[in-house]
């Protein structure tokens, strides 16, 4: 029977009839698995990348030395490690040069990820190393060279120790870890350290550990490392490092997993178009064969195996695709990654196989299996009714099968539920509105002119199958406009969250007295500042007068409340960006004792509204009730404080101020004459951290295009497939107007005004579905805000329109190209 089934293949295939089903299933196999290829290859390269934020895997930091049996623990584990320190430091030159830098000693290993930006001279073009300078050299931050007054080859001085400049330090991959950078760089040998004496008991120095390595040592390591951390100690990954960099690939995460349920239902539905009209078109073949004597039992066996063998080479080719598709978009992005993203695995095609089996066995089959059912009397009588249709088992078993397989693709069952959700709005709106207003178009028709009346009349005479395929297209629709508008939204908070004009240098420890002349002379350079912002700095002793342990007697105790030292401000009114999460703000021109404490601060030191802190400013006491409890956003580069209080409260406490501002590449050169008209004001340099974070930004967002673009040449075979399944009822109902006299512009423009009203009303539910749908993935799944987008409307309902108009027309081209006879027989 094999051959026998082997033989139906060959003759639908020169026949045509499998063109549309093995074309669904071809591209339903390789756009899965390509998508899911390709997106567990980018999420491989993206989070590669990431780690080059950290110089590592993992990182492990503190305010004072770490154990070096962390270090041995790691290496016995087949893990790479590197120990960083970095503190500020005055450098010297000569006798009379100094200026305050950032020192970063780093051990042989750094950079364990990415790659160090170096030149053989100041501003000199930029070499990649993988290493940094060798013991007893130092590499300098290209603005220390004039501010020095040395070249390479001289000697500057650092603590106790001479060092010989060899180069430039011009990038570095971790820069963002720190965030803050007290000066320009300088970069030198860690065992260099000890010679310096300048690491006391007391220094401001940050000690870290770095660890790299595979993901199955690495996590067990974790693992074994969270239980040794002592209170002060902290592991970091990208999403804690850079915070700003994990939530982008977070939600990046979140889209591709999305975009790649998504292609999980538009296969589905594609399958199930394509398999109904394959089953309508062999009723008349089966009832042939029973004729012939065949019973039910062969026919199910031999469309069976027919179906098996179609899908074993639909899946083989569908890989192949998928391969082909993931391969050409690694060529075109090569460029954009700066890592060779490892091997997919076999997963991907595992993935796109049982999307193949399950759309088979669940919206193949089910008609096919009723074929067996056809009456023999159709070989006589055409009037009777086919058994391909579907039932509501058919249905039923068909969402379910998506369901589980968009579970298993996705691993979320709340993004799972999401696109279900906006499925179940279509479905429901969609049956309703569609029936209600193609039953409502008949007494429209009555009075319509011929053209209008030809178009209502079909609408009305295939209602339920009509109302059905409304229904699919806004189903495409629905899921295209998802995945654009969740683009759009990551895209645009993307680019609010960093954009070109963002400050990218902070000044801080600005005297009262210089605050006039700092300001004009950032006028005078054309260099728009932020406000200038007090800033004081004390100590937290108490929280409603219970004296909090020092951190001595907290990391013995292990309690995490501690005294601790935080930087704070004052201010009238509410600052920008910061959004009032309970309590009320202060009237102006207030003296109360308040304070306004930031969200974070307040989890973590357990404060409520109504508790009273008592801080020690220098040898000054300070209490104050809390207010009020704010939630700001620490991504956006402007000064943020987690204690803020009234004006008039800090009048009597010393503070010194700070501010932000951007300052272009171009005008980098401008720091060194602030930094010698204002020796004493601290620049932090944010600049290169800004363009890290930019550069995975457009990495990621390019990435998202690539698969949104997939997904949209997904749809579009949807929209084939549903309007495809109902193109020979309607070749048949032309070519008979055509026999019977019918002009081309009369069946043309029915077909026209036909499609255009499915697509209008699919469009309009599609809408209101996919609104519907992204509100819940942004404030459920991918933590965003939702805004509605009104643009949205005309781009669904006209794109609806003039996309199922055009395809619908072109599919029924032949009927008035083709002499009706032709087209009859073909059918």
């Amino acid at each position: 029977m094999s051959i026998t089934a082997t033989r139906m293949l060959a003759r639908d295939w020169r026949g045509g009839e499998l063109g549309v089903l093995i074309l669904a299933l071809v591209l339903a196999v390789g756009v899965v698995s390509g998508i899911s290829a390709f997106t567990s290859r980018l999420q491989n390269a993206l989070e590669m990348e990431s780690h080059r934020f950290l110089a590592a895997d993992l990182v492990a930091r503190s305010g004072r030395q770490l154990p070096a049996e962390w270090l041995d623990e790691a290496s016995t584990r087949d893990l790479d490690v590197a120990t960083v320190l970095t503190f500020p430091s005055m450098v010297y030159a000569g006798d009379e040069a100094m200026q305050l830098a950032s020192v970063k000693a780093a051990s042989d290993a750094y950079p364990l990820r990415g790659e160090l930006g170096f030149s053989n001279d100041a501003f000199a073009e930029v070499q990649q190393r993988e290493r940094g300078p060798l013991a007893g050299e130092v590499w300098l931050d290209s603005r220390l060279f004039p501010l020095l007054g040395v070249r390479v080859g001289d000697m500057v001085d650092v603590g106790d120790a001479s060092l010989k400049v060899s180069g430039a330090v011009r990038s570095e991959p971790d820069q963002a870890v720190g965030m803050y950078g007290y000066g320009p760089r300088l970069l030198m040998h860690y065992s260099d350290i000890n010679a310096t004496g300048v690491i006391q008991p007391g220094s401001r120095v940050s000690y870290r550990q770095l660890y790299a390595g595979d993901a199955a040592s690495l996590a067990s390591y974790k693992t074994w490392l969270e239980a040794q951390l002592a209170p002060g100690q902290r592991l970091i990954d990208v999403s804690d490092g850079q915070p700003g960099v994990g939530e982008a690939l977070a939600r990046a995460e979140s889209f591709l997993l999305l975009a790649g349920s998504l292609g999980v239902v538009l296969a589905g539905v594609a399958i199930a178009l394509a398999a109904r009209r394959f089953s309508e078109r062999h009723n008349d073949y089966v009832a042939v064969m029973k004729s012939l004597g065949a019973t039910s039992g062969v026919i199910n066996r031999l469309y069976g195996k027919s179906l098996f063998l179609l899908g074993a080479l639909a899946t083989a080719l569908g890989c192949l695709l998928g391969w082909s598709i993931q391969t050409l978009f690694f060529t075109l992005f090569a460029d954009q990654l700066p890592v060779q993203p490892a091997p997919s695995g076999a997963r991907p095609y595992l993935i796109g196989a049982a999307t193949s089996l399950t759309c088979l066995l669940s919206f193949a089959w089910p008609p096919l299996r009723r074929l067996g059912q056809a009456s023999p009397l159709r070989v006589l009588r055409k009037d009777i009714p086919l058994h391909s249709g579907r039932t509501l088992g058919d249905y039923l078993l068909g969402l379910t099968a998506v369901s589980l397989l968009m579970l298993w693709y996705s691993g979320d069952w709340k993004l799972t539920l999401a696109v279900l959700a906006g499925l179940a709005i279509t479905v429901g709106l969609g049956m309703l509105l569609a029936l209600t207003l193609l039953r409502g178009g008949r007494q429209l028709g009555m009075s319509a002119g011929s053209i209008w009346r030809l178009a209502l009349a079909g609408l009305q005479r295939r209602g339920t199958a009509n109302a059905l395929q409304v229904v699919i297209f806004a189903m495409a629709i629905m899921l295209l406009l998802m995945l654009v508008l969740v683009r759009t939204s990551l895209v645009d908070e993307w680019q609010m969250q960093l954009p070109d004009d963002a400050p990218n240098h902070f000044m801080i420890n600005i005297g009262p007295d210089d605050m006039q002349a700092v300001d004009q002379t950032l006028r005078q350079a054309d260099i728009h500042s932020e406000a200038l912002y007090a800033m004081i700095r004390g100590r937290m002793m108490a929280i409603n007068e219970e004296t909090l342990p020092t951190w001595e007697e907290a990391e013995a105790a292990g309690h995490e409340r501690h005294q601790r030292e935080a930087n704070f401000t004052w201010s009238e009114s509410l600052p920008a960006e910061n959004t009032l999460l309970e309590g009320v703000w202060w009237e102006s021109d207030s003296d109360e004792a308040v304070v306004s404490v930031e969200s974070g601060f307040a989890e973590r030191f357990e404060l409520s509204i109504g508790d009273e802190l008592s801080l020690l400013v220098g040898s000054q006491p300070l209490t104050a009730k809390v207010t009020s409890i704010r939630e700001l956003d620490w991504q956006s580069m402007r000064p943020n404080f987690f204690l803020i209080f009234p004006p008039k409260l800090l009048a009597n406490y010393p503070a010194t101020f700070m501010t932000s501002f951007h300052l272009a590449p171009e005008n980098k050169l401008f720091l060194n004459q602030f930094i010698r008209e204002f020796p004493t004001v601290t620049v932090i340099e944010m600049d290169m951290v800004i363009d890290q974070i930019r550069s995975i930004i457009d990495q990621v967002s390019a990435a998202i295009e690539l698969v949104l673009f997939v997904i949209l040449a997904t749809g579009g075979l949807v929209l084939v497939a549903g309007v495809q399944a109902s193109v020979d009822a309607r070749m048949h109902e032309s070519s008979i107007l055509r026999a019977l006299g019918a002009s081309r512009r009369l069946i043309l423009g029915g077909l026209w005004i036909e499609f255009a009203a499915l697509g209008f009303f699919a469009g309009l539910l599609a809408v209101i579905a996919a609104e519907m749908s992204v509100a819940i993935l942004q404030l459920w799944v991918m933590d965003m805000h939702y805004v509605p987008s009104p643009w949205l409307w005309p781009l669904g309902i006209f794109g609806g329109v003039a996309l199922i108009a055009g395809l619908g027309v072109w599919s029924c081209r032949r009927v008035v190209s083709h002499p009706p006879v032709a087209v009859l027989r073909e059918l």
